[in-house]
């Protein structure tokens, strides 16, 4: 496995897996478009990749300007393999170490994203809108997440 950071010519490959995933899904792939990748990756925010054999099995891109990630999604075929853990730990600590903010996710509900999440240690603070629910994290908890036995 090879962890580094997302270009726009990822952008094929990210959509790829963000339409192949078996829980939040999105109601039409159409929403999110190679233009949404490029303004993640070079204006809004940062993202990393993981890939096997040249190929990306995963993504995180979190929004700089929102303060929140905008997407950690793994393919279904590498999914159990500590890939989405080790990826969001590259993004949250990448993301402390430069800001002092509170990041914030949403998440569907009975999903194994919540009980990711909530295994990460981020703290649900309400429901969002459309349902999901929302997380948050700050950088004290990252820490004491991040040195515990649970992470």
């Amino acid at each position: 496995m090879n962890f580094r950071g997302a270009t726009t010519n990822d952008t094929e490959q990210l959509h790829s897996i963000r339409i192949a995933v078996k829980e939040n899904i999105l109601p039409d792939p159409l929403l999110i478009t190679p233009t949404d990748y490029e303004a993640f990756l070079t204006v809004k925010g940062k993202g990393w990749i993981c890939e096997i054999d040249n190929t990306i099995v995963g993504f995180a891109i979190i929004d700089l300007k929102e303060k929140n990630i905008w997407a950690l999604f793994v393919h279904p075929d590498h999914e159990r393999k500590g890939i989405g853990k080790q990826l969001q730990e590259i993004m949250l600590n990448w993301y402390f170490e430069n800001n002092e903010d509170t990041l914030w996710l949403g998440t569907g509900p009975g999903t194994r994203a919540e009980s990711f999440y909530r295994k990460s240690g981020w703290k649900e603070v309400g429901i969002r809108k459309n349902g999901e629910i929302k997380f948050e994290m700050s950088k004290s908890e990252w820490r004491k997440a991040r040195n515990s036995d649970s992470f």
